[in-house]
């Protein structure tokens, strides 16, 4: 929303063109549920990327890219390939705004909107804004329902009798980097609206939408209310009777038609919200409006009085207020948009980001810190998603001679792979959901969740063990390979053993073998020799390298070799010496542009495990363009990517870290805090 408290005005809320991307804006509706994708031209499949690697098996086939990508852009793709990596898309479900429909131009303009003051209440997830419109003033209540995909909005303002309306607007979707919406074609879809019986006093509409393959309703009501459709896609929503009070609520409706896929509300879930009372009094039910502003208030506070939390007001050090404002509102931000049914996309509900589809190697980042700040029930969700793809994962990893499951990296719900130089060479995606599952059950530890998720636990664990190559030395990873700092793509065919990656085999696999003994099967025999014939990572001049091969290290992008002992705990191929010199050179020089709002929470992971809390607590808070916490809390990368929630999850992993410790470590309170900091804490679950 904007400060108008709806979405009145796009064009003052922009996301940057990314190269000759197109700008988009953060104004948008999205839920778990709403995909699209546009008709392709003819039946596009993966088959025209596949291209055939070297691999010390043999040739491997992967789904690569004739075109390229320069940051970011495609370059040279196929049509084929442009398709199959933009859709299905997250789809932008409407817009809601204020309108002034007596003028030419009916919406808002900037200079319509004075003096406006908003407040976001974090304890009741209720938003107030005021404003003054042509000198009457305006004051809007703004909230989302809980558990249903809803809306509710409360409006007061003699404005409302003068002409000031709501206009309810519906595009098609779009496959463009930023925009989830296209307004430039009413011709691709239908808005069918009708009024139907209502319960109560009130009146309520019914829309129905269709695009393509997909379809989803939407349910205005509201007492007092009238509503007209005015366009092919819009209507308006207007006061009664000249009434001063326009209180009505917006209900988005998955009908899993098509890419609209029935996978349940988007809501946080964390409470059992009751809207029965309200100020209208105990025995007469609440307008519409109202009723999602009370089951907001009513949710909030169980979230913040359950789970974790962490308090650092008590600490003389100046930068303990910054980074309990990062807390608070990352805690916010990542119940909102990353505990869905799905995994999120970098950008959650906000705005898309790569055409809104998920990145599994970035899943950890948005979601392991639910565990760690014992909201286990907002990580399962998502986690669960992983059981409906076993087969596509399980035929990816079949077609390249592996056993298990391979996890794609960038994917829509159906987890089919994008084609990518980069993103079907990732491997680290692979041990995430083993570890998402390790972090859950160490928080709730039941067999009813062992025997959930064993199944995606193991999978995923035979592919890793078959994944490795024995060689003389022990096993290894790769080639081909692109580890998770990207800067190798050009050499994916010959990069091998990236020193994070190497840790993170020897450890998830080892849980895996945790597993079975916990649900009291046989160990597996193949899981275990990998895992203890891991080679040791590459060392040059005294620090860990990135990748086992020339050039060793580009000191740009992710510095990934740090997470093999912060993300992940100690490990018998990872030497906390070396690992130290390796956080000093690292911290001495990088190239901090190229980096991405996680980087700073593994920095402060790494330090605080080697036993160097002043150096964590300053990764956490480094001056940075990357590194950068608006005032909403969101983590800003640049004009094109304005908020980031790997950062914000990132930042409450590190901190769980820091304060609760983990096993085997320090014997002190918050062993990752200096020690003239006061941190208090309750309830969150040491790390492994």
């Amino acid at each position: 929303m904007d400060l108008t408290g709806l979405q009145s005005l796009p064009a003052e809320y922009p996301v940057g063109a990314r190269g000759e991307l197109p700008a988009g804006t953060l104004l948008g509706t999205q839920a778990q549920w709403g995909w699209h994708s546009i008709p392709p031209e003819q039946d596009y499949t993966l088959a025209g990327s596949t291209v055939l690697y070297d691999s010390p098996r043999g040739p491997v086939p992967y789904v690569d890219m004739a075109g390229g990508l320069v940051d970011g852009r495609e370059t040279e793709s196929s049509r084929a390939e442009t398709w199959l990596r933009a859709n299905p898309h997250r789809l932008d479900l409407g817009r809601i705004a204020f309108a002034l429909p007596g003028r030419d131009s009916p919406g808002l303009a900037p200079e319509d909107v004075a003096h406006p003051r908003q407040v976001l209440d974090l304890w009741t997830g209720t938003a107030t804004s005021r404003f003054t419109l042509h000198g009457q003033p305006v004051g809007v209540t703004t909230a989302c329902h809980p558990h249903r995909d809803e809306l509710g909005f409360r409006i007061e303002s003699t404005a409302l009798q003068q002409g000031l309306a709501i206009s309810l607007s519906f595009p098609y979707g779009s496959e463009a980097w930023h925009n989830a919406a296209d307004w430039t074609r009413p011709e691709a879809h239908s808005t069918r609206v009708e009024e139907v019986p209502a319960i109560g006093k009130g009146r309520e509409w019914l829309i129905s939408r269709y695009l393509d393959n997909s379809g989803y309703q939407v349910t205005v009501a509201g007492a007092g209310l009238e509503l007209e459709q005015t366009s092919r896609h819009g209507v308006i929503l207007r006061a009664a009777n000249g009434a001063e009070v326009l209180d009505f609520s917006v209900h988005f409706i998955s009908t899993g038609q098509g890419d609209c896929l029935l996978r349940g509300s988007g809501g946080i879930g964390f409470a059992s919200a009751s809207a029965s009372a309200s100020a209208t009094g105990k025995d007469q039910a609440p307008e519409p409006g109202t009723a999602v502003i009370e089951a907001s208030r009513t949710a909030w506070p169980d979230f913040w009085t359950s789970g974790a939390a962490v308090e650092l007001s008590a600490t003389e050090d100046p930068r303990a207020k910054e980074l309990e404002r990062r807390v608070v509102l990352s805690q916010y931000l990542t119940a909102i948009n990353c505990s869905g049914s799905l995994p999120p996309q970098e950008t959650g509900l906000v705005c898309n980001s790569w055409r809104g589809r998920f990145h599994l190697e970035m899943h950890w980042w948005h979601a392991a810190h639910f565990a760690a700040w014992n909201r286990t029930p907002l990580l399962l969700p998502a986690l669960r998603w992983y059981a409906s793809i076993l087969e596509p994962a399980r035929q990816t990893a079949k077609a390249q001679g592996f056993d298990g499951v391979r996890w794609p990296k960038q994917s829509g719900p159906d987890g089919r792979e994008s084609p990518s130089p980069i993103g079907t060479f990732l491997v680290w995606q692979q041990p995430h959901p083993i570890h998402l599952a390790e972090l859950a059950y160490r928080a709730e530890p039941s067999r009813e969740l062992l025997e959930e998720f064993a199944e995606i636990v193991f999978e995923s664990a035979d592919f890793m063990a078959s994944f490795a190559h024995p060689t003389a030395r022990g096993f290894e990873l790769g080639p081909p390979l692109v580890p998770a700092q990207e800067s190798y793509e050009s050499i994916r065919g010959t990069v091998s053993n990236p020193t994070f990656e190497l840790a993170y085999w020897q450890w998830a696999l080892r849980v895996a073998c945790k597993w079975r003994k916990r649900l009291g099967l046989p160990p597996r025999d193949t899981w275990l020799a990998v895992a203890d014939g891991m080679v040791r990572p590459k060392v040059v001049d005294g620090v860990y390298a990135a990748i086992g091969v020339e050039p060793f290290t580009i000191r740009t992008d992710h510095p990934s070799m740090l997470c093999a002992l912060g993300v992940l705990p100690q490990t018998d191929i990872i030497d906390p010496a070396i690992m130290r010199a390796t956080l000093a050179d690292l911290m001495a020089g990088w190239d901090w542009d190229s980096t991405w709002g996680w980087d700073y929470p593994v920095m402060a992971m790494t330090a605080a495990r080697l036993e160097d809390p002043e150096t964590a607590v300053a990764a956490l808070l480094q001056d940075a363009p990357k590194n950068l916490v608006l005032p909403n809390g969101h983590n800003r990368q640049t004009d094109s990517l304005p908020l980031y929630l790997p950062g914000n999850g990132g930042l409450l992993a590190a901190v769980a870290l820091m304060a609760a410790g983990w096993d085997g470590g320090p014997d002190r309170h918050a062993p990752g805090f200096p020690a003239d900091w006061t941190v208090a804490w309750e309830g969150l679950v040491p790390a492994p």
